[in-house]
């Protein structure tokens, strides 16, 4: 009976024990490249970084943040639980093969190309050769269908390893390996965002005109 009991009890402690381990105090899970899951609401993210030129491979670029990178801090890293979710569109081409350009004088935006996502929490990442490694951020792509894209998520990595001063090719770990870092902040601490500009402009002159536009992607180089 005594056994029986305290069998019972083993078993007791046990589920309270796994319960306590998967409760919502947990860290999550170590999850490697390609195992991020594409958010389901990140349209409704405020933007990194909005209207990417990239006429060097004819595309055009939106980034997005979840609420927890908003509250990064320029000069450190960006909080544990960050997330960045980059759609990659096709620029719209000419007959002659010369890129679009809209009345603001940047690249038209075509289909979408892939969507790849980018997150960081404690113990991510770590399965990659040191010389790989992102601190804490793993990533992964997806096809507009929304299945995974083909390409090794490994290779995003050599993007984001290597410091450049504008920010185009990685950000290193200066910048917490994360692409514009200094164009994010700047931005920021200038209160400008395109949406912020443009919806200001809107209502004060019931409208916007090509040559504000012009002015607004001014600011924002």
């Amino acid at each position: 009976m005594n056994l029986k009991i305290s069998a019972s009890l083993v078993a007791i402690a046990c589920a309270v024990l796994a319960g306590c381990a998967t409760g919502p105090d947990a860290p999550p899970a170590a999850l490697a490249d390609g195992q991020l899951a594409q958010p389901a609401d990140y349209k409704t993210w405020p933007k990194f970084i909005s209207n990417v030129q990239r006429p060097d491979i004819k595309q055009v670029r939106e980034i997005y943040m979840n609420k927890v990178a908003t509250t990064a801090v320029r000069g450190q890293p960006f909080p544990q639980g960050s997330q960045f979710v980059m759609e990659n569109y096709a620029a719209e081409a000419n007959p002659d093969g010369t890129l679009q350009t809209g009345p603001d004088g940047k690249l038209v935006k075509g289909k979408l190309l892939a969507v790849f996502v980018m997150g960081k929490n404690p113990g991510w990442g770590q399965n990659v050769a040191p010389e790989l490694r992102t601190g804490n951020w793993i990533f992964a792509g997806y096809k507009p269908t929304g299945d995974k894209v083909d390409a090794d998520p490994v290779s995003c990595r050599g993007c984001h390893i290597a410091a450049t001063p504008d920010g185009t090719k990685g950000a290193g770990p200066a910048r917490d390996f994360v692409i514009r870092y200094d164009q994010y902040f700047d931005q920021k601490k200038a209160g400008l965002t395109t949406e912020a500009v443009v919806a200001s402009l809107s209502a004060a002159h019931g409208g916007i005109s090509a040559h504000d536009l012009r002015s607004v992607s001014a600011l924002q180089r």
